[in-house]
């Protein structure tokens, strides 16, 4: 009788550790679909700021000509 019962006792902590199992796996993915979708935000505003920036950078004018203090500098010093 005795191993009937010690089997039924982990029978039932088996359970019980499936169930709590259970109930951290649908924590858990809640907590990835709430990540996702984070970062999916994220993307979208990285995204939309650099299309700002690339506009900002199509507005600057022209680089200038070289000057005469560049003219001064060996070619590795000139900006």
């Amino acid at each position: 009788m005795s191993r009937i019962e010690d089997l039924i006792d982990r029978v039932e902590r088996l359970l019980l550790r499936h169930d709590e199992l259970q109930r951290t796996n649908a924590l858990l993915q809640q907590q990835v679909l709430v990540v996702t979708q984070e970062r999916d935000s994220l993307r979208a505003r990285l995204s939309a700021a650099r299309a700002r920036i690339d506009t900002l950078i199509d507005k600057l004018p022209a680089p200038a000509a070289a000057t005469a203090e560049d003219d001064d500098l060996p070619p590795d010093d000139r900006a």
